[in-house]
């Protein structure tokens, strides 16, 4: 008899908090699955994240290095960040986030933005759910109001051509998840739409 995707659900039955974060919580499930088996998930809660491909008219994109000590390397990625949670407990708005997102880690704000998708960082541990946008008709945001990186972040801006941002990600140069799903996205709409 096939497996139905109802065979495949798993209920929780007991959840155990072992950290509670700033933006993060380390728990351990215990789950039944649909035979009356148990197991537990090691598992991280996460509020969700933006990420941004953003492209200049002379068609160069946005990227950030910092240091990554899990790493233990300083990577180039595109900006991201997490959604704020408020004190009722709600999430951030991604469109929101994206912005604010965008202009604390490049300095930054975009004239047009286009929500690309959304996906599940690393499903197997976590549900932080990214959302990933093209961000384009870049200006340096107003020097006087201008938001900054968070108090613990340590970037620097580098432009490079969309095509080598691509390959980088194609050859190693870019190593993180939502670089490279961001940045394969962007050449599928170059190839596609001929613009972003």
């Amino acid at each position: 008899m096939p497996i139905s995707i109802d065979d495949l659900r798993e209920r929780v039955v007991d959840r155990r908090v072992v950290h509670r974060g700033a933006f993060i919580e380390f728990r351990v499930d215990t789950v039944e699955r649909a035979d009356g088996s148990r197991a537990t998930r090691d598992f991280a809660g996460h509020p969700g994240a933006v990420a941004m491909v953003a492209v200049d008219a002379a068609g160069r994109v946005a990227l950030v290095r910092q240091w990554r000590l899990a790493a233990n390397d300083a990577l180039l990625e595109i900006p991201a960040g997490g959604l704020d949670i408020a004190d009722d407990g709600s999430k951030e708005d991604p469109d929101l986030a994206a912005a604010r997102e965008l202009e604390e880690e490049t300095g930054l704000r975009a004239g047009t933005w286009r929500k690309l998708g959304a996906f599940y960082s690393a499903p197997g541990f976590t549900d932080e759910l990214m959302h990933l946008y093209i961000a384009t008709e870049l200006t340096p945001a107003d020097p006087d109001g201008r938001l900054g990186p968070d108090e613990d972040e340590r970037l620097i801006l580098e432009w490079r051509p969309w095509q080598e941002a691509v390959s980088l990600a194609e050859t190693g140069g870019i190593r993180d998840a939502k670089s490279i799903v961001g940045l394969f996205w962007l050449a599928r709409v170059m190839e596609t739409e001929g613009r972003v």
